[in-house]
């Protein structure tokens, strides 16, 4: 199964996705750890996208993208990936509709984790503290949500036209989120498998 994990910044996607992972057996994509380890290479490439991140903003969309295709072509992936993170944008899911197309596979499932914007800003602060994250400052957090909500929740309304989306009550705990995301993607494999 190929599925999107869409929600704001802490509202736990890629905890979810580390679990979804074991469950499932196919690879977690997430871009933003794609983005940190270029950028912790030092490399001019690796500062160009720290002015990004520091600056809460989304890298841009062809340099998302040529990471993904390069990712997405490798064998472990063939089977299916969580996208954590990705697409952001509506030109990064019309440009990641076109890769798949072209590879002959498509999205499964497009997962919305719901979370309020307090519980997230205290959510991020409380990683900034335990993680020692430079980019989680209340600043730069109210600047990705900014960036969220304007620029990335769309998708929730593309993907449901497609009828992808199922939302999912993040405000839960970890395993009651879980739970209803198995439930979720077990729905959708007993609709796809074709009746006997």
């Amino acid at each position: 199964m190929r599925i999107i994990f869409i929600g704001p910044p802490g509202a736990g996607k890629g905890t979810q996705c580390r679990r979804l992972v074991d469950y499932l057996g196919v690879p977690h994509l997430s871009t933003g750890e794609m983005l940190r380890e270029v950028q912790a290479q030092g490399t001019a490439l690796g500062r160009w996208i720290a002015s990004y991140v520091e600056k809460g903003q989304l890298a841009p969309d062809h340099l998302v993208m040529r990471i993904v295709s390069q990712r997405l072509r490798s064998p472990d992936c063939a089977t299916g990936v969580l996208f954590d993170g990705f697409p952001r944008t509506l030109v990064q899911a019309e440009l990641l509709d076109e890769l798949l197309s072209n590879m002959d596979k498509q999205i499964d499932l497009v997962l919305s984790l719901e979370v309020g914007e307090a519980e997230l800003i205290e959510r991020l602060l409380q990683r900034a503290r335990a993680e020692g994250r430079a980019d989680d400052n209340r600043q730069t957090i109210e600047a990705r949500l900014e960036v969220f909500y304007s620029q990335t929740r769309p998708l929730i309304e593309y993907y449901r036209a497609h009828g992808l989306v199922d939302v999912v009550d993040g405000t839960q705990d970890p395993d009651g989120v879980f739970a209803q995301i198995k439930a979720c993607v077990e729905k959708r494999r007993r609709d796809a498998t074709p009746a006997k």
